[in-house]
């Protein structure tokens, strides 16, 4: 199996958008009552927040390039 970068901003925002998607299949089903415009908050919010982990994690990521020398395994130089 081919490596992959691991990219924790789209699973946060995978988590929010199925979360929203969850919150009005059980509005559409009957199981509670929710005002349509729930999914703003939600989706921006998570949009947002996903933002931030990613843009964290890349900094992270970058950070801990420059400082692995170039010959250390499981580590890369890509950006």
């Amino acid at each position: 199996m081919l490596r992959h970068d691991v990219q924790p901003g789209r699973l946060v925002a995978g988590i929010f958008l199925t979360t929203t998607g969850v919150v009005f299949a059980g509005d559409a089903a009957g199981a509670w009552r929710i005002p349509w415009f729930v999914v703003v908050p939600l989706v921006v919010g998570g949009l947002s927040l996903a933002a931030a982990v990613g843009v964290l994690h890349r900094g992270r990521r970058r950070r801990r390039a420059v400082r692995a020398p170039a010959g250390t395994p499981g580590r890369t130089r890509t950006g």
